[in-house]
């Protein structure tokens, strides 16, 4: 019995994560006016550019079935039998629910299809606790349901720089935008229990929403009875997020603080300059 996990290009894991694991990783693909790209062939600076540019707004399209097929049989092929399909939150794109259609059909392996409800580093996560898993011996559906319990100690909130583009794919009105950028307010956002994008509230300084994330970590931390591993996420603002994990790591010396970036998959619907923190269970001690 062999086990590999497939994931996509929204999970954001380095090269070596993938490698260290054995991770296939699909790519989403990034819509920039007349070409396609596999999101890990666009550069931050090709896309931030184009977002800047002044012409048609980027899109993406997400993993097809096809792509889907092709890698689970290549991983056959291999002689995997289990396959662990861990992929971004159905309550943003439809793929899952098409995914869980594909996978009842696929007979050539078994496959577990792993809603991780956020995107990301909480994505990374799931595909890094599998990898762990999987090298301690555990069989697919055990990894499975532990995957499912470590989903459910995530916490993640994110503050966006400009409401323009989450007016634009329809997370808030056209007239809250304009609002909110004339006022300069950073809207705080989460994940709920469906994996959508829902608005908490707004600050008007990142600082503040650093300061209400942090809160609620805090909070978080009073409450649990296990170690906790933290992940601040950025798009395109690196000097910032090294100020927030150098700040997180002051503030809470019991935490395990990692970095992360948000590439163009999920920048399309953000913009450019958001900043999050993402917090659950820490996967190498679950």
């Amino acid at each position: 019995m062999s086990i590999a996990i497939v994931t996509d290009t929204a999970a954001y894991l380095t090269t070596e994560q993938a490698s260290r694991y054995h991770i296939t990783v699909l790519p989403i693909t990034v819509i920039l006016g007349d070409h396609q790209y596999p999101e890990s062939a666009v550069t931050n600076q090709l896309f931030y550019d184009y977002l800047q540019s002044g012409q048609p707004l980027p899109t993406t399209a997400q993993v097809s079935l096809g792509q889907i097929e092709t890698a689970y049989d290549q991983l056959v092929a291999q002689g995997v039998t289990q396959i662990i399909s861990i992929h971004l939150s159905s309550g943003i794109t439809s793929f899952m629910s098409n995914l869980k259609m594909f996978c009842q059909s696929y007979t050539k392996a078994a496959v577990y299809p792993i809603d991780s409800l956020v995107a990301s580093a909480g994505e990374a996560n799931l595909c890094l606790l599998a990898g762990r898993l999987i090298a301690a011996g555990y069989d697919a559906p055990a990894i499975a349901d532990a995957l499912i319990r470590f989903r459910d100690t995530q916490r993640v909130y994110f503050a966006v720089d400009s409401l323009r583009h989450l007016a634009r794919t329809g997370r808030l009105s056209n007239r809250s935008a304009m609002v909110g950028s004339l006022l300069n307010i950073k809207p705080l956002l989460t994940f709920d229990d469906a994996g959508k994008i829902v608005a908490i509230g707004k600050e008007r300084t990142m600082r503040r929403a650093f300061s209400y994330m942090t809160n609620r970590l805090a909070a978080t931390l009073q409450q649990v009875d296990y170690p906790v591993h933290a992940t601040v996420i950025d798009a395109n603002n690196p000097e910032l997020a090294a100020q927030w994990a150098t700040s997180l790591t002051q503030q809470f010396p019991q935490l395990r603080v990692t970095q992360s970036q948000l590439g163009p998959a999920i920048s399309v619907h953000t913009g450019e300059k958001t900043m999050g923190i993402l917090w659950q269970q820490d996967w190498q001690e679950f």
